[in-house]
């Protein structure tokens, strides 16, 4: 990712760091105590507030720049439609199966509407 120097502007770390530290909460689904942890034994005194900080102010801007180069893995799917009984009355039920026959999605509706499954399923 290109550094504009000026996003980094007054920032008592380097702009590796944060985007190190925003990186690993944003993937791996670590807290912010656990990202603080690490740091710490790499040789960094980083606060979890920092962290907390640094997350709410460049996350966003990466997922906008990254987001266009992401492919979009197993995009082949089906959608099979079944007519069940949900209580007292018959309803449709609508699911969206990939290649491996995991459901993706599911969706339940009152009436056979079949443009309205195929935007609300693909979307």
């Amino acid at each position: 990712m290109k550094q504009n120097k000026s996003s980094f502007k007054w920032r008592h770390f380097e702009p590796a760091v944060i985007l190190l530290c925003v990186r690993w909460y944003c993937r791996y689904q670590l807290s912010y105590r656990d990202v603080e942890e690490m740091m710490r034994e790499r040789g960094l005194d980083v606060d979890h507030s920092t962290v907390f900080r640094w997350v709410q102010r460049y996350a966003p801007e990466i997922n906008k720049r990254v987001r266009p180069h992401l492919k979009m893995s197993g995009t082949s799917c089906r959608v099979d439609e079944t007519y069940i009984k949900v209580g007292k009355t018959c309803k449709y039920l609508y699911r969206a199966v990939d290649k491996q026959g995991m459901s993706i999605e599911f969706m339940p509706g009152a009436k056979r509407d079949v443009p309205r499954r195929n935007v609300s399923l693909r979307s």
